[in-house]
């Protein structure tokens, strides 16, 4: 692991880091936000993902999350949503390839050999926050995200019963099994067996008996992608009928943007720190 950058912000540091990834065949960069704390001291961990056509740099720049990480003692951590490079294929639209990872480990031609995100955020970024930053407690964490990062967010969850103490997300894709961005997303990295493309989505895990202990989401009422793209509304029909506790919101006049994430990312750290002492 390189550092790239290190700033200070608010009582902490916030750090750019860059490593080889074995699970994509690339370097792959993330940001790390640490609070002071004491020496020896253990802090819980929130996760963010991206959402599509971002890199780390989106939520670390505008998305206004360190005082409240600092006042409550929190590492966030801010992985890319894909990975990058001259040899990795890429698509014409923005919507798939580079930056549109879906935190899938894709199966298909010539996709499989570089866009396995899924390894990536479940299992080999962890394993180095471990190795790397001592005052990470990888028994306390959280995970939250955006738009394809809601998404990975609630499906990373869901697959991984246990793991996560508080699970949020803005403006997720909650059924990419039924929408455009889903269907070409999946269909092109794992092919066109639907049934393969089950684990990648919430709606669809939760149906087969996935569950979450509770759940937080925010979406705008504004957001041009509602509709046809993100469809909170079956989330919240997947989530009553598993008897799942969601407070999903829908916010007036907000629309997909970081004005809008940024707007509730201090509640929402509130909201997992809660969940995240002990």
């Amino acid at each position: 692991m390189e550092q790239v950058s290190a700033n200070r912000s608010h009582g902490g540091t916030q750090g750019v880091y860059t490593h080889p990834s074995a699970a994509t065949g690339t370097p792959m960069t993330f940001s790390v936000f640490v609070p002071d704390h004491a020496p020896g001291a253990k802090l819980p961990v929130l996760w963010y993902l991206s959402g599509l056509t971002c890199t780390h740099a989106n939520v670390t720049e505008k998305g206004e999350f360190r005082a409240a990480c600092a006042q409550h003692g929190i590492i966030f951590i801010g992985p890319d949503t894909s990975p990058r490079g001259d040899a990795v294929p890429d698509d014409e639209g923005y919507d798939f390839g580079k930056g549109a990872g879906f935190y899938v480990d894709a199966t298909e031609a010539p996709w499989a050999a570089n866009f396995r995100m899924r390894s990536y955020v479940e299992q080999e970024l962890p394993a180095l926050i471990a190795a790397e930053f001592p005052a990470a407690d990888l028994t306390r964490q959280g995970i939250t995200g955006h738009s394809m990062g809601g998404h990975g967010a609630l499906t990373i969850a869901l697959r991984n019963p246990g793991r996560f103490r508080s699970v949020s997300a803005f403006a997720p894709i909650v059924s990419p099994l039924n929408c455009p961005w889903g269907e070409k997303a999946l269909g092109g990295y794992l092919g066109p067996d639907r049934a393969a493309w089950r684990p990648y989505d919430a709606c669809a895990l939760i149906e087969d008996g996935a569950r979450l202990p509770d759940l937080l989401v925010d979406q705008g009422e504004a957001d041009t992608f509602l509709h046809e793209q993100l469809k909170t509304g079956l989330l919240v029909m997947a989530c009553r009928k598993a008897g799942i506790p969601a407070t999903i919101r829908m916010q007036p006049d907000y629309d997909h943007s970081y004005y809008f994430i940024s707007s509730f990312l201090a509640e929402h750290i509130g909201w997992h720190a809660e969940r995240l002492k002990g």
